[in-house]
């Protein structure tokens, strides 16, 4: 199926009942791996806020969730690697498990200037979980990636909480951009 966002038509990638299936296995190894902890979930706006919800809606051991705010697209198809931070870490993490949940890693660039900050406040250990991955693109090793829903090529996507122009994020489907001759 294809669908226009703003100016770009795109084309189905990732079917919603794939990235809802795919979001339960993530929730089942947290439930897992956090069974006698009390993690932080942290997401990252406005991309991740579906994946959020839908991720610790199935997570059953207790837990915290929270959000920051960055940006390195503004509006663009591709990141300008100059990170701005619009909501600062209203919790604290001192000694907590936290897991950030991201909507989609590119270049590294963004995860990198995060993990960082987090680090100032010491939590007692710090986890990235991803819905997209474009490894190829991966400039920045983030060792901190443990969860990763799907590996995708590196092309500029939208749906799900990704958007193109702030457009976009509602669509249940996450789309790839169809080539532009």
């Amino acid at each position: 199926m294809k669908v226009k966002v703003a100016d770009l038509e795109f084309e189905t990638l990732i079917e919603h009942k794939a990235i809802l299936k795919r979001t339960a296995e993530l929730a089942e190894e947290f439930n897992r791996a956090y069974a006698d902890k009390t993690p932080v979930f942290l997401g990252v706006l406005n991309g991740s806020f579906l994946f959020m919800a839908d991720l610790v809606k199935q997570v059953n051991v207790p837990c915290e969730v929270t959000f920051t705010k960055l940006a390195s697209y503004y509006g663009g198809t591709s990141t300008t690697r100059n990170v701005r931070s619009d909501i600062e870490l209203n919790t604290n993490i001192t000694g907590r498990h936290v897991i950030i949940v991201e909507d989609i890693i590119d270049s590294g660039n963004t995860l990198a200037y995060l993990i960082e900050r987090l680090r100032t406040h010491k939590p007692a250990s710090l986890k990235v979980c991803t819905l997209l991955s474009k490894t190829d693109a991966i400039e920045i090793l983030v060792p901190e990636l443990a969860y990763v829903g799907f590996e995708i090529e590196n092309e500029f996507v939208v749906g799900y909480g990704l958007d193109y122009k702030e457009l976009g994020r509602n669509l249940n489907d996450i789309y790839r951009l169809v080539s532009v001759e």
